[in-house]
């Protein structure tokens, strides 16, 4: 009985328009159009810059979370930027995704241990390289300013579920909480029920994508009872490589027929990770099928093709230049100056 008012409340409460960003006169509501419509533009892979994407061809260029990065994704086509967020001492919210400064900046010791002001004395790293550029330590603010009406943001939280609402309040301050796109990790009813209570809280105008991980959940019926509890344009899907050396050969239950079927029943996309992770086998979250394996060995087809082929209409990827390319060239991508959504006996073109 809980579930079903709590379903029913997060609808109502959701049909409020994020605002002006839905206006298909700049950017990032063009993409809005296409994030929100997942079955007319099934033909068409976005592409999300994971960190905000410093990587090409397998070459770190940007500092991660960084503006110089955002700027470079949006070049790109990205449709869509990731960033973490944590604290400083005095409990502004900072892009980061280190617990500690020692790697991404010119500082040592933790980021929760000092101040804005001293943050903003750090200067972010090529991580790689460790040159350091000009480029200080944002909040998330400053970041959201610099993305607006360009590009969506996909919000990875670092800190306690309750948090977020106070990044989305962030954001709604800049009059683009419809750019923005938060996301928790669900496993469970319970865990459902407690991001339901979030997203109360956190009010209207946003987006919510679920993350679901097939160490936890292995029945594509899961994503069907998080889509009839909560709000989702997209679920970000997760196939644990663990220590195989193996390539997956179906993606795994996550991306099974079943869940393609739901993910057209309820009008979302299905989201995978191609990214690369320090210290873990290649592909650790796409079943060994991820960036190292379009890029370093050339074989994009068996990567960012492969889970294409499988139902995602959303990809992360640390090589976000590259995967517009293959997937371009490729047909996967339908140009945004032809935007025209695929109806039922027509196909879009594609250039």
């Amino acid at each position: 009985m809980r579930m079903a008012w709590l379903t029913w409340a997060l609808a109502a409460l959701f049909l409020i328009p994020a605002g002006a960003a839905h206006a298909t006169d700049t950017r990032a509501g063009r993409i809005l159009e296409r994030f929100e419509h997942a079955n007319q533009w099934r033909d068409h892979v976005m592409v999300v810059a994971h960190r905000a994407g410093g990587l090409q061809a397998g070459k770190t260029r940007f500092p991660e979370n960084s503006l110089a990065a955002l700027e470079a994704a949006i070049a790109a086509g990205a449709e869509m930027v990731e960033v973490d967020v944590r604290r400083s001492a005095g409990g502004a919210l900072i892009v980061m995704h280190d617990s500690w400064l020692d790697r991404t900046t010119t500082c040592k010791g933790e980021a929760a241990s000092r101040t804005l002001a001293e943050l903003k004395t750090c200067r972010l790293v090529v991580e790689g390289t460790g040159v350091a550029t000009g480029e200080p330590v944002s909040t998330l603010a400053e970041f959201l300013a610099a993305a607006k009406d360009r590009i969506l943001v996909n919000i990875d939280n670092k800190l306690a579920l309750a948090d977020l609402p106070e990044m989305v309040a962030v954001a709604r301050d800049l009059d683009m909480a419809g750019q923005v796109v938060i996301k928790e990790n669900l496993w469970n009813e319970r865990r459902i029920a407690e991001a339901g209570e979030m997203l109360r809280a956190a009010g209207g105008g946003f987006h919510f994508m679920p993350i679901i991980a097939d160490d936890a959940v292995s029945d594509a019926r899961f994503a069907e009872t998080v889509r009839a509890a909560l709000p989702a344009d997209a679920m970000e899907m997760i196939n644990w490589r663990a220590g195989a050396q193996t390539l997956t050969e179906t993606g795994g239950p996550l991306f099974s027929n079943r869940m393609r079927a739901a993910a057209i029943r309820g009008d979302w996309h299905i989201w995978a990770n191609t990214y690369a992770i320090v210290n873990k086998p290649g592909g650790y979250l796409a079943g060994g099928r991820g960036d190292e394996l379009a890029t370093a060995a050339s074989l994009p087809a068996e990567s960012w093709g492969f889970w294409a082929e499988r139902g995602v209409t959303i990809i992360q990827t640390d090589e976000p230049a590259a995967a517009i390319e293959w997937l371009s060239v490729n047909g996967y991508r339908v140009p945004y100056g032809d935007q025209q959504p695929v109806s039922s006996g027509q196909t879009a073109s594609i250039n």
